[in-house]
């Protein structure tokens, strides 16, 4: 399947997470309990608007000083990135048993930037929160680190495992303040479409339950607006 244009894309980051995995639900593509990661994956810094892209993968680790192949790992790794579809998220591993080195800095970032690059989603650290932010490069992360330790990448465009989800090269990942969830190929071209259909789906419930705050709601009426919701 192609990928999504500029534009259908753009209508999905219309829509905020939690909207996104309802619709997905909808199509029973996967368990509910799978295709997106865990609390431990944070939003670290505050956008207008969720960040969805194509993943581009890679390995990393700080504990140790590079060899001369994983110093030159990282420029294969940036030409990974750039033939990846854009916009592009950088998914990384951090294979160290606690992250102590920060792959991702205002350097990093502008310029994976520069090759299509609009995020990453690590488990690993982030820093530089201030440049970052001015830039508009999406942070999602475990923690923040203060170093780069000896941080370097150790494989690439191979799937990962962050925040439990293991995600593959070329994954559409759409990201914001709740979290992370991956878009199934086969339904991404229909999916901004069930997303309308949720919200619409909820109004009766929304609407009905919100003229009744101040003067309160009965059991049997909940049930009524619940049932216009299947």
């Amino acid at each position: 399947m192609p990928n999504l244009t500029k534009q259908q894309l753009e209508e999905l980051r219309k829509f905020d997470s939690p909207t996104i995995s309802n619709a997905i639900e909808t199509f029973n593509v996967r368990p509910r309990t799978e295709g997106f990661m865990g609390p431990e994956i944070k939003c670290i810094l505050q956008y207008e608007k969720p960040i969805i892209g194509y993943a581009a993968t890679a390995i990393i680790s700080s504990v140790t000083p590079p060899n001369s192949r994983q110093k030159e790992i990282l420029y294969d790794s940036y030409a990974n990135v750039k033939k990846t579809p854009s916009p592009t998220l950088l998914v990384i591993q951090d294979i160290d048993s606690t992250p102590i080195g920060s792959f991702w800095g205002e350097v990093q970032a502008t310029t994976h930037s520069a090759l299509g690059c609009v995020g990453t989603i690590t488990n690993g650290g982030v820093r530089d929160l201030d440049e970052v932010s001015r830039l508009g490069f999406g942070y999602f992360a475990s923690c923040i680190l203060v170093s780069h330790a000896y941080v370097h990448i150790v494989d690439y465009n191979c799937p990962v495992h962050v925040g439990g989800l293991t995600v593959n090269p070329g994954d559409l990942l759409h990201a914001d303040k709740h979290g992370v969830i991956l878009i199934p190929e086969k339904i991404s071209l229909q999916l901004a479409e069930d997303c309308k259909k949720v919200q619409l789906s909820e109004k009766p419930i929304i609407e009905g339950c919100r003229e009744k705050i101040h003067i309160g709601i009965e059991i049997d009426e909940i049930r009524k607006l619940r049932e216009k919701n299947k």
